[in-house]
């Protein structure tokens, strides 16, 4: 880890964050790995399905603000695989118009974005998601797209996991026992998750995020021959905290996946502060996503799927 501190003198450290963990202690805005949960909301509802179209013109206008993609390019008329295959901001923004704010919000809120995992971790913190109860439909466009609502990264993986998992949010916990030196050891009870999509949704975005990867990351030249992964990638704005509005050349680079898709035994979730001198997120962490889904399978013997 980097930045690190002298083990011998950690009283000396002058920058209590270098303490910190930023897995359970530090929230972001998580850009576009936000979209799937987006998409499953609308499909979830009845509001959209994979092959609902729109008229993207690149742009769209909302309380007079402007919500670009991230090109700031128009597709013409696209459905909603296109969407995630290409990571349209309209597209999300429009998911939440079909469904309505109010019930995109709650399905934020049921994937657990407006509360602690409860992760046995210490100091956990809490989200910054103001902005789904905003009156104004901006906020909620904005949210779609996972800029405005900020988040932990265990509390964005809890979140995304109920998409792998049939539709269940999971719990997560990092042992199931504690060994004490004084007194009984404590078992650490793994509570059923909730349900919060139902299993044909889970199916479909599943179906749709494969598609992401065969077809659209990296051109389709990661596609695994005989396994299914299902993943999507996130660049996100950062705010800056000196002034209103974010940084022109500060990002938050993220990329979470799960493999076999259909019969998920791993969920993998990486993410980058601030890199520097390159934009996207498909341009720094497709690699490393790609090259720990075949270290895993090939460790864990997960036989093919396909």
């Amino acid at each position: 880890m980097s930045p690190s501190f002298d083990l011998n003198k950690f009283n000396e450290e002058e920058d209590i964050n270098i303490f910190r963990n930023p897995i359970v202690e530090s929230v972001y805005e998580m850009g576009s790995i936000i979209k799937p949960l987006t998409i499953a909301a609308g499909l979830d509802s009845g509001s959209i399905t994979a092959q609902t179209t729109y008229n993207d013109k690149g742009f769209l206008e909302l309380d007079g603000y402007k919500i670009s993609n991230y090109d700031g390019k128009g597709r013409g008329v696209v459905d909603m695989q296109e969407v995630l295959s290409q990571s349209l901001n309209t597209g999300v923004a429009f998911a939440v118009t079909e469904m309505g704010s109010k019930v995109f919000a709650d399905y934020m809120r049921s994937f657990g974005l407006t509360e602690k995992t409860g992760i046995d971790l210490p100091n956990e913190v809490s989200p910054l998601i103001d902005n789904l109860n905003s009156p104004r439909d901006i906020e909620y466009a904005t949210a779609s797209f996972g800029q405005g609502i900020a988040l932990s990264p265990i509390m964005t993986a809890r979140a995304l996991s109920a998409l792998a998992n049939n539709g269940i949010l999971t719990n997560p916990h990092l042992v199931k026992k504690i060994n004490y030196e004084i007194g009984p050891a404590k078992t650490i009870e793994i509570e059923e998750g909730r349900r919060v999509l139902k299993p044909e949704t889970a199916d479909e975005i599943t179906r749709m995020l494969v598609r992401v990867v065969d077809e659209a990351l990296a051109g389709g030249t990661v596609k695994l021959k005989n396994y299914s992964v299902a993943a999507k990638t996130g660049t996100a704005q950062m705010a800056n905290p000196k002034a209103k509005g974010y940084y022109e050349d500060r990002f938050l680079h993220s990329f979470f996946g799960y493999f076999p898709a259909y019969n998920p035994q791993f969920l993998v979730f990486l993410y980058t502060v601030h890199p520097k001198e390159v934009r996207y997120a498909s341009q720094t962490l497709t690699e490393p996503f790609m090259d720990m889904t075949k270290f895993l399978i090939n460790y864990y013997e997960i036989p093919p799927d396909r």
